[in-house]
């Protein structure tokens, strides 16, 4: 019986006898260090050109499925498909962009201890309390009007808006206040990074719909700025962060699927919110004040 050791061998070697490794190892040192040494807006750029790159062959053909029109308002059914793969490529950057920087998931906020879920729950609990307060606001004032005999429905999309709420702000936080934020750190001060991040935060929801969106723009940017305070006011870490980000998407998304609640006056939407954005209104606005006024005041800072 022959020997594969020698087929392996050779299988290792160019023509020259070098081993492939130790020919490719140098250059994808010297490229390593070349990304390294990058100014922080060029590598958010890769980033975001590179996750644009790994999620148009899989979107494209998808999108032709759902009718999916670039730029054209979409419905959840149309949404969910694209934003599940956009999302799944996160991890893969995340690794490139550790073994890149040389850095470790605590870096950019994740250190898996008992803190990170204490802070994750308090922030579900003050992001739903704080829509909580917005809602009862209107209601107190006459502008919506509460629907109770849909609780049932409610009870029925709580837990997966949970589960979907939790992992759209895990993702979310990760990738712009752990990776850009710290990224743009390297070169900014903390809060011009902030505002970098939070702008390219806002920006980068354009990508779904325009006329939705440019409303929201400035509350998109609020919202991340918060966001940021909310990281800083945590030690560094995003448990705070990602739990008011998914306590937010968890409140409104369940209350619009349930239908749980109506407004009664069109003509003021550029205080509930333009479109029944939150974040396109004066009270949303309000709602990101709010939080970042406990935050500003949180015994930490």
């Amino acid at each position: 019986m022959l020997s594969l050791i020698p087929v392996k061998n050779a299988l290792a070697l160019t023509p020259n006898g070098v081993k492939w490794q130790e020919m490719l190892l140098p250059h994808f040192g010297h490229w390593l260090n070349t990304f390294k040494m990058l100014p922080s807006g060029s590598k958010i750029s890769l980033f975001l050109l590179a996750w644009v790159i790994f999620w148009l062959p899989i979107a494209l053909p998808l999108g032709k499925k759902l009718h999916w029109q670039p730029f054209q308002p979409l419905s959840v059914a149309q949404k969910l498909p694209l934003l599940v793969p956009l999302y799944l490529i996160v991890p893969l950057l995340a690794w490139f962009t550790l073994m890149v920087e040389g850095t470790s998931l605590s870096d950019y906020g994740l250190s898996w201890r008992s803190q990170l879920l204490v802070s994750l729950i308090l922030g579900i609990v003050m992001g739903v309390s704080g829509l909580g307060i917005i809602f009862a606001l209107e209601s107190r004032l006459g502008w919506l009007k509460w629907h109770p005999e849909n609780l049932i429905s409610l009870g029925k999309v709580a837990l997966p808006i949970l589960g979907l709420g939790l992992w759209i702000g895990f993702t979310e936080e990760f990738v712009f206040r752990g990776i850009f934020q710290t990224i743009l750190e390297q070169d900014y001060e903390k809060w011009l990074a902030a505002i970098i991040a939070s702008s390219i935060f806002a920006l980068v929801h354009l990508l779904w719909e325009r006329k939705e969106t440019i409303p929201q723009l400035p509350g998109l940017w609020m919202m991340g700025m918060v966001l940021v305070l909310a990281r800083i006011v945590d030690e560094g870490s995003l448990g705070l962060a990602w739990g008011l980000h998914a306590g937010w998407v968890w409140g409104l998304s369940c209350l619009d699927a349930a239908q749980m609640i109506s407004y009664k006056d069109e003509k003021i939407e550029w205080i509930i919110g333009i479109n029944k954005q939150p974040l396109a209104g004066v009270m949303g606005i309000l709602c990101l004040l709010g939080t970042g006024l406990i935050l500003w005041q949180w015994p930490l800072l």
